[in-house]
């Protein structure tokens, strides 16, 4: 049973944004910066970790958006049916992030999968066919400008952001075949568990030498496929509100606008989409009165803006693989595997 929900301390969100930076930092480069001894930034992950409040996964990298098929779908239930929903689809690889919407929808998902053809699959027969379900609208991503892995607190002095910032990832690269083989999506599976995982934890797990299994994630981080990301219980850290904001954009607008929104300190996703409403910007905030205040903001930076719904969420049921609990604890993992068939996934 989880202890009783706290909110996390300055201590825990220097470290979420330590890691943040710099997710595989070893322990003394995280100590370094922290300005405490390695043992006791071990012990102090040790215990977020065990509590479900902070982990360390994994996201599709910049380069992978360009690969797959990702897409925001609102989904209807029938009346008493979300919860069961909601347990349903957890279990679905494809079904990455799962919100509870104060909304006209019930439900707001993001999903990903291989290729168009399976987008369909999965939304005109897999999701219409689970029980309670009782309408799916789909909104294609048609360029991503930024997901949540990009997101950061202000925890940390300049200083040591810096320290950190310096040995992070580098700029992903052109060069190289940009292909994931079943052994990249078994890695990745482990990875979703513990971004944090030592290769040699890794090997063994997967019947491989710990060399060949850092070659290959030193070149699919590099290619831009993937993306370490450190994730937390945002209730817990002060970020209790969630709001995505739907809005129309003039098509000649929407890449100055884009980009722009993505250097917001308040902006966890943002991209392009299919439908009349042709961007989605989801934005962490820490009251429900700064949902206003954001809103104002965007307004006045951006006339041409214009948002036509705005959906605050009730809880996060899932993100990114994880399953949370109502304080947005992480309690279990499912694998993401977007390149598997839709169609045999189980309602």
């Amino acid at each position: 049973m989880q202890d009783p929900a706290k909110l996390l301390s300055e201590d825990d969100l220097a470290l979420i944004h330590a890691l943040q930076l710099h997710p595989r930092a070893s322990w003394t480069e995280l100590g370094r910066a922290l300005g405490v001894d390695p043992v006791t930034v071990s012990r102090r992950w040790s215990r977020l970790s065990a509590r479900g409040e902070a982990w360390v996964g994994v996201s599709p990298g910049p380069h992978l958006f360009e690969q797959v098929c990702v897409a925001f779908i609102e989904i209807d239930c029938a009346v008493g049916s979300p919860a069961t929903v909601v347990r349903t689809l957890s279990r679905h690889p494809h079904t990455l992030t799962i919100e509870r919407a104060a909304g006209a929808h019930d439900l707001l998902a993001t999903v990903a999968t291989r290729d168009l053809p399976a987008m369909s699959r999965y939304t005109l027969d897999v999701l219409p066919s689970v029980p309670g379900v009782s309408a799916v609208r789909a909104r294609i991503v048609t360029h991503m400008f930024a997901e949540g892995g990009r997101w950061r607190i202000a925890a940390l002095a300049s200083g040591q952001r810096a320290q950190l910032s310096a040995d992070a990832e580098t700029p992903p690269t052109n060069r190289g075949p940009r292909q994931i083989t079943p052994s990249d999506r078994a890695i990745i599976a482990r990875l979703v568990r513990d971004g944090r995982a030592s290769y040699q934890a890794l090997a063994a797990a997967l019947g491989t030498s710990a060399s060949t299994v850092k070659r290959r994630i030193d070149q699919l981080t590099r290619l831009g496929l993937l993306r370490f990301r450190c994730d937390f219980a945002r209730p817990l850290g002060g970020w209790p509100v969630a709001v995505t904001f739907w809005a129309q954009v003039p098509p000649l607008d929407l890449p100055d606008i884009g980009h722009s929104l993505i250097r917001l300190p308040e902006t966890r996703n943002c991209a392009a989409v299919s439908g009349t409403q042709n961007l989605i910007l989801q934005a962490s905030l820490h009251s429900v009165a700064d949902v206003l205040r954001f809103e104002t903001h965007l307004a006045t930076t951006h006339p041409s803006l214009d948002i036509a719904e705005r959906v605050i969420t009730l809880r996060h049921e899932k993100l990114l693989g994880h399953i949370l609990d109502p304080h947005a604890r992480s309690v279990g993992v499912v694998p993401l595997d977007v390149w598997s068939d839709p169609g045999s996934v189980g309602s």
